[in-house]
């Protein structure tokens, strides 16, 4: 009790109140109560709860004297648009309040006596009264009862109708426009109006695009609503804008609605016809009838209705005559037939160009497109050789393999009705073959011109067409000579005889040697290759005619003879060719003899000597004789002619041996000379 309100007699432990107490300030006090005996250290305590009750000494008090509230005028009956609120300091009933309205009202507002709510009892929305004021009494419930009145120091509740925002703003302008694309910038399109049934700030409306102006190109002035262009405005790009307008108003919380307005932008014939292509390329087949097909061009003009009416044309240029133009549907067509042989092409690169021309209807603006028109080929062409036959020559010497002529043929077609193939439809002995793509005619086997020196074949060309003639060349090859063949002998061992004492260029024997080659190859020359040291022969060197260069003498030919009286030549055949070849044969060449030679003795006399006692029948000497000459010419026959008459010696008359026939008598006869001849 540090406030001093109680008191307490220390010998009985009365407690007693000093001071007025107050309910309101402290309704419980705790008292801490110590006894203690004499001087005794030892005490005791204890607590005392002491309540304070209450009396109804304190009225109820508003917080606020006056107050303002606003409603809305719409707020249904038994809506709460108010809470007064009183408090009372007592407790329990004292503490209690009711509420009423002391102020006299068209029974518009109720109060709840116990928790002060005041409602609507009815709508107010008719009502011309846009504020109340209503006092408020606050009584407890004490006994007797204390009163507040608002109208003396308690609250003054003034309740204010207003309108509230409950009305969105309703568009009444058309959802709909229409602009021409060549006006200016800041061009007035169209007038936005949204009202509003609110008051005030409520009914305000301004203006704003939500959407669909991306490209700024329109600008709304958000009071009054004009809609006007901010950039200039291009049909072609874009001929259609939806723009999602609001209406809003300035309640709080605001209120919208919302529009879309579409802004069709209408077409000024302000553009160009464009073809889709600029250079077209198509093809037509040769030989069709007129009338033919060839393309559809197309133009677009980015115009509307009227504006984009295109005409199409063929504008003047090389070959526009053998084409017509469908004026509306741009359809290309041939007025003749086309031949891809004559003309394959309408430019030098073989490209048709075509200049197309797509005017608007009653314009003179156009444009322009190239069309790259190619003939296709019809195989309606056959092959044909340059020359209706060649003659060339090759050496027989050629490789295996070898080229020796390129053949072409021509055909005016395309592509493959003019690719060419070649072949040979004759036997060439297994000589010859053809390429069948290059027509390059090669050689397949070694030639021979001594077996075969000319060759004629027949080379066809033809293309893949079935039904069209084939073309053919007729083919002479000559086998040109390589000298290949040396010139042979009919012999190789001749044999020939001439009388010894013959004149001089006196023929022997002709011999001849074959030469397979021809010309200058197979053109022989003879000559004496040896045995002719001396000169004695000579041959004719185109007839092959072998002579004596001088007069033989058969007796006179030892050195040179193989046997007796006879010469061995050597013969050499050559070619003319280069180089030259040659063959050799050997002609044996014997002189015959002419008796022109006498025997000769060895010795022109002999002698002898004998005892004349020798025996008869004894051989007393030979007698021998040469003659040069040969055959029966060189036959010896001995005979003696005298110095033996009396028939003492026997001559034998071919081998010239001398016997002894009678016995010798010294003293007779002391000397014989006997004469012999050899004959």
């Amino acid at each position: 009790d540090p406030q001093g309100r109680f008191s307490i007699d220390p010998q009985f432990g009365i407690i007693r109140s000093k001071k007025q107490l107050d309910h309101e300030t402290q309704s419980v006090v705790v008292l801490t109560v110590q006894s203690q005996l004499g001087n005794s250290p030892v005490y005791s305590s204890t607590q005392v709860n002491i309540s304070v009750i209450d009396i109804n000494d304190n009225p109820p008090v508003f917080l606020t004297k006056s107050d303002k509230v606003t409603i809305s005028h719409t707020q249904p009956p038994g809506t709460a648009v108010y809470i007064a609120h009183a408090e009372d300091k007592d407790s329990g009933l004292n503490g209690a309040i009711k509420y009423s309205i002391a102020s006299k009202q068209p029974n518009t507002f109720s109060i709840d006596p116990s928790l002060g709510v005041v409602n609507l009892t009815r709508t107010v929305f008719a009502d011309k009264q846009q504020e109340y004021t209503l006092h408020i009494a606050a009584e407890d419930c004490g006994s007797p009862p204390l009163t507040s009145s608002l109208t003396l120091d308690s609250l003054a509740a003034k309740i204010v109708i207003l309108d509230i925002n409950d009305n969105s703003p309703s568009f009444t302008s058309s959802p709909l426009s229409y602009v021409m694309e060549d006006v200016d910038v800041g061009f007035l399109v169209h007038r936005i109006i949204a009202k509003d049934p609110d008051e005030g700030r409520n009914g305000q409306v301004t203006y704003h695009i939500l959407s669909g102006n991306e490209n700024k190109a329109f600008v709304l002035d958000k009071i009054t609503g004009l809609l006007s262009t901010a950039r200039l405005l291009d049909r072609e790009i874009q001929e259609r804008y939806s723009l999602a307008v609001m209406a809003l108003d300035d309640g709080s919380p605001a209120l919208s609605a919302t529009q879309v307005l579409t802004v069709i932008v209408l077409d000024v014939n302000d553009e160009t016809p464009i073809f889709l292509k600029q250079l077209y390329e198509t093809a037509v087949h040769e030989n069709q009838d007129p009338g033919e097909f060839v393309i559809k061009v197309e133009a677009v003009d980015r115009d509307a209705g009227l504006n984009s009416l295109l005409r199409y044309e063929i504008l003047p240029g090389a070959g526009y005559e053998k084409f017509k133009m469908n004026s509306d549907s741009g359809e290309l067509v041939t007025t003749a037939s086309l031949d891809r042989e004559t003309q394959e092409v309408f430019s030098i690169k073989g490209n048709c160009e075509i200049s197309m021309s797509a005017c608007k209807m009653g314009s003179e603006d156009g444009s322009t497109a190239q069309l790259y028109l190619a003939v296709l080929d019809e195989n309606d062409h056959n092959p044909l050789f340059a020359k209706t036959q060649y003659q060339i020559s090759v050496r027989e010497d050629l490789e295996e393999g070898s080229a020796i002529l390129d053949l072409f043929a021509s055909d005016k077609d395309d592509g493959l009705n003019g690719e060419v193939t070649y072949s040979l439809v004759d036997d060439t002995f297994g000589a010859f073959a053809v390429d069948s793509v290059t027509g390059s005619i090669v050689t397949t086997k070694a030639l021979d011109r001594e077996t075969k020196s000319q060759y004629t074949f027949r080379a066809v060309a033809s293309d893949c067409s079935t039904h069209l003639p084939r073309s053919t060349t007729v083919m002479t090859v000559l086998i040109q000579d390589v000298n290949d063949n040396v010139p042979k002998f009919q012999q190789s061992y001749y044999k020939a005889s001439v009388w010894e004492g013959q004149s001089p260029k006196t023929d022997i024997i002709q011999v001849f040697a074959t030469d397979l080659d021809s010309g200058l190859n197979g053109e022989t020359e003879y000559s004496i290759l040896s045995g002719n040291e001396d000169a004695r022969f000579l041959i004719d060197s185109a007839r092959g005619i072998l002579a004596t260069n001088t007069v033989l003498d058969h007796e006179n030919t030892s050195s040179y003879r193989e046997m007796a009286s006879s010469h061995c030549l050597v013969l050499l055949a050559s070619d003319r060719g280069t180089p030259s070849l040659n063959s050799t044969a050997t002609v044996l060449i014997t002189v015959l003899d002419v008796n022109d030679n006498p025997p000769v003795f060895s010795s022109p006399e002999h002698h002898i000597h004998v005892k004349e006692s020798i025996p008869v029948g004894s051989h007393i000497t030979e007698v021998s004789a040469n003659d040069c000459d040969a055959g029966t010419n060189a036959k010896i026959t001995y005979a003696m002619i005298s110095g033996n008459d009396r028939g003492h010696f026997r001559l034998d008359e071919k081998t010239g041996s001398v016997d002894l026939m009678k016995t010798l008598d010294y003293e007779d006869t002391m000397k014989f000379t006997l004469i012999v001849q050899a004959t």
